[in-house]
């Protein structure tokens, strides 16, 4: 059969109604709902002359077997946030089906490569705040002895909530059986951002994904009766912290790709009539560039030193999470650009700030490379999230002319 990208977005819109509810998707991993998308997605594959199976990291894996072992790779999530968006993860997952169905149909069964799909497991992590661990878990750069005892809301552990779905996290490193003569990487994905809407741009080639510095940063002042303490005798934990959520806005303004978020602050004793004797805020640094990365990280120390003093308290750090910034492969990117222009008459390059699988890939040792379609309002993770349909369809065939790309450099 033909490439249909009109079939793609229509069995997006099947998952859709299977999956969601008036607040948005609802296809958290290691639920019920997660695995009837699951289900639904293995009826699909029937229909193709594929091998479909279960990694031991809950991976889904549905492999047409070509003419030569190795492997083009094209991976995707169908989990979700809570109340999330009918795109995000899912996209990828069924673009990446109508082109293992052309291939299928072109090359009668057999094509020069084999052609496999991943549905990655967890990608999200919005239940037990681990993402991409299954994709982790394949790249070799799971984290076992700290992830085991994860908890979500109800205080189901993440090791209790993977057994219940067949998988036994002790086994996690078995998925590394799944790189063997992958040659290439490729993913389609949601922008989930405002750039390519901005520039009027229905796709775009994404660099690589930024590299994180996450922090819990504590100050440390003194609690006081907030009627009888005079402003100048004050030792305010909760200003010194503020005056550094100010500051980490101009310190990303300085360089045009990053981002710097304090997004969450807990003040204690957190009464009214209590100046704030210590305060915790969360910092989420992000850049493509590692230099860039670490000097943004060494400017927020500083200031938060500078204020820490200017309002007569003590600073620590202490680091919640990191990851470096991954770069994708240079001739993958040039044959992305190539599909992207091909299809839609223009290109642009851009670094992705969220996470995604194919960074995990990428650290692997495997070629990656990722095309990003336009996302309306630049929203996502919301029952909101969008997407032009003639864009998505375009996204479809830009995929498939990547992927096609690929084939043909894997056999150079």
């Amino acid at each position: 059969m033909p490439l249909s990208p009109q079939r793609a977005v229509a069995e997006l819109k099947e998952l859709r109604d299977l999956t969601s509810d008036d607040s948005g998707a609802q296809r958290l991993a290691w639920t019920d709902t997660w695995s009837r998308a699951r289900e639904w997605f293995a009826k699909k594959l029937t229909e193709l002359p594929i091998e479909h199976h279960y990694d031991s990291a809950g991976n889904n894996w549905a492999t047409l077997r070509g003419a030569s072992k190795k492997s083009l790779l094209i991976g995707g999530h169908l989990d979700s946030v809570p109340n999330g968006g009918w795109l995000d993860g899912s996209l990828n997952i069924l673009a990446a089906l109508e082109v293992l169905r052309r291939f299928a149909t072109e090359f009668n069964g057999l094509p020069p490569v084999t052609i496999r799909i991943v549905d990655w497991a967890d990608e999200e992590g919005a239940r037990f705040g681990r993402s991409l661990l299954g994709s982790s878990a394949f790249a070799g750069t799971h984290s076992i002895s700290s992830d085991r005892a994860r908890t979500d809301r109800s205080g189901i552990k993440l090791e209790d909530a993977l057994r219940r779905c067949g998988v036994e996290i002790d086994r996690f490193a078995e998925a590394e059986k799944e790189r063997k003569d992958a040659a290439a990487y490729i993913e389609l994905h949601i922008e989930q951002g405002p750039v390519l809407e901005q520039l009027d741009l229905p796709l775009g080639v994404v660099l690589g994904t930024k590299g994180v510095e996450r922090h819990i940063i504590t100050f440390h002042g003194q609690e006081a009766h907030s009627g009888s303490t005079p402003m100048s005798a004050r030792c305010d934990a909760l200003a010194a912290a503020a005056k550094l959520a100010l500051e980490v806005r101009e310190i990303a303004r300085r360089h045009p790709d990053a981002v710097c978020t304090v997004g969450s602050l807990k003040t204690f004793p957190g009464i009214a009539t209590a100046v704030v004797g210590r305060c915790e805020a969360t910092l989420d640094q992000r850049d493509l560039d590692p230099r860039i990365l670490a000097g943004m990280y060494r400017d927020a120390q500083e200031a938060s030193h500078r204020f820490a003093e200017e309002e007569k308290c003590t600073v620590e750090w202490s680091r919640l999470w990191s990851i470096e910034p991954v770069p994708f492969h240079t001739e993958l990117l040039a044959l992305c650009e190539q599909a992207v222009r091909e299809v839609s008459g223009s290109s642009h390059r851009l670094p992705s700030g969220p996470l995604h699988d194919a960074a995990e890939v990428s650290r692997a040792g495997i070629p990656t490379a990722m095309v990003f379609v336009q996302s309306l309002r630049g929203i996502s993770h919301n029952k909101i999230e969008d997407t032009r349909e003639d864009h998505l369809e375009l996204s479809v065939t830009a995929l498939d002319r990547l992927a096609s790309k690929t084939v043909d450099w894997i056999l150079r």
